[in-house]
């Protein structure tokens, strides 16, 4: 061999640059998802001096002070590391024997959670193939529409409109041979609606005749100006049960949930979650101990303060906008006066200092817009006023 060494040819020589784009091996499930409008407006928020901000789906409380401490300590105690991934034995016991007392089911799994969206993808994981289909009220959660996409489902969104109501036979006549999953969120977001016991009775029918599995996501629950209604005790055998701490004690960012339901499809999340999640985060797990020991964390007041801001919104607003008024949650979902869209509407209100979130992000139409009442009373009141005046000005 020459001791001269020729250069490789596929090697580019000095001074050539290889141009490369790295979007071109972006899979094409993420391309399919739209990033969250909410996120967006979140965004824009940041970029607004001191705005009358409606849009934050979370409580605007603290977390309560006992919680707090529990977290503290457990951090400093050394509860740091991973936990079982099913969670641990202590806060899995008493969620337990919670569930059967509200269900009447005999012998339920428990999977502890990084928060309920995460229960979310999980049991979609563990249930749908890709072509299966999944049901959903329009107006939805943003989770409901893409989360399916990922795996190959299909979502399906089933029409509320005008009453956001369940419609029996809307779900009927939605249902196909590929149809696997039925979801259920009450009280709604984004629109507080909750559900009656007839109308989950008939969802319930529903599901038994055709088989299907029910996701009953409660995250609101707590936030229920009435009786609390839950499909899980009509469907022992074909329901998870999501509920979760983040809404109802003003813990988002501790990211902790839970689902319930027959053992046999709570094993294969929990499975799914070893590959995953891995575990909820640990000092979070212990923190909610505090729920469950002592006197537990009275959240009443903050209930109450609540009920009070959606009155406040729905008779503020009642002389310009149609509302159907929520039940619970912190949500309130007004029609947007006029020709306009709720984006066009939403834009106006953002050139006023005010955050919206527009109705095509939580649905197939743009007639109407989510309210966040979880604000100070102070906020609201100005934030109802513009709103009025902008809805004057286009009369």
């Amino acid at each position: 061999m020459s001791k001269t060494q020729l250069p490789d040819s596929s090697i580019p020589s000095q001074g050539t640059r290889t141009i490369f784009d790295p979007s071109s091996l972006i899979a094409q499930r993420a391309l399919d998802i739209d990033a969250s409008g909410i996120r967006k407006v979140f965004d824009l928020g940041a970029k607004l001096k001191d705005p009358i901000n409606l849009s934050i789906g979370q409580p605007d409380f603290d977390v309560p002070e006992p919680l707090k401490e529990r977290m503290i300590k457990a951090i400093q105690s050394g509860k740091n590391r991973y936990t079982p991934t099913q969670g641990i034995a202590e806060l899995i016991v008493p969620i337990r024997h919670q569930v059967m007392e509200s269900t009447g089911w005999r012998d339920p799994g428990v999977l502890i959670l990084s928060g309920t969206s995460a229960g979310i993808m999980l049991s979609m994981c563990a249930l749908l193939n890709p072509g299966d289909e999944v049901l959903f009220l329009d107006p939805y959660f943003v989770m409901y529409r893409q989360l399916p996409r990922l795996i190959g489902a299909v979502p399906v969104a089933v029409d509320t409109y005008p009453d956001f109501r369940l419609h029996a036979d809307r779900i009927e006549a939605a249902i196909t041979p590929r149809t696997r999953m039925m979801i259920i969120c009450s009280p709604s977001n984004p629109t507080g609606i909750t559900l009656t016991a007839a109308e989950l009775e008939a969802a319930a029918q529903i599901a038994r005749k055709h088989k299907l599995m029910v996701l009953s996501d409660e995250i609101y629950d707590a936030f229920c100006y009435q009786k609390h209604e839950s499909i899980a005790p009509l469907l022992p055998e074909q329901c998870i049960q999501l509920k979760g701490y983040s809404k109802t004690y003003g813990m988002t960012g501790w990211r902790l949930g839970y689902a319930s339901g027959p053992q046999v499809i709570i094993e294969q999340m929990s499975k799914l979650q070893q590959y995953t999640f891995v575990c909820a985060q640990a000092p979070a797990q212990y923190a909610a101990l505090e729920l469950y020991q002592s006197h537990g964390v009275d959240m009443t007041p903050m209930v109450d303060a609540y009920r009070r801001k959606r009155d406040m919104v729905v008779e503020g607003l009642a002389g310009h906008f149609a509302i159907n008024p929520p039940g619970g949650a912190f949500y309130v979902f007004p029609q947007v006066p006029g020709r306009r869209t709720a984006t066009e509407f939403v834009a106006r209100a953002v050139d006023k200092n005010v955050l919206l979130i527009p109705g095509q992000v939580f649905s197939g139409r743009d007639t109407h817009f989510r309210i966040s009442y979880a604000t100070s009373d102070e906020k609201l009141k100005q934030g109802i006023r513009i709103l009025n005046e902008i809805a004057d000005s286009e009369a």
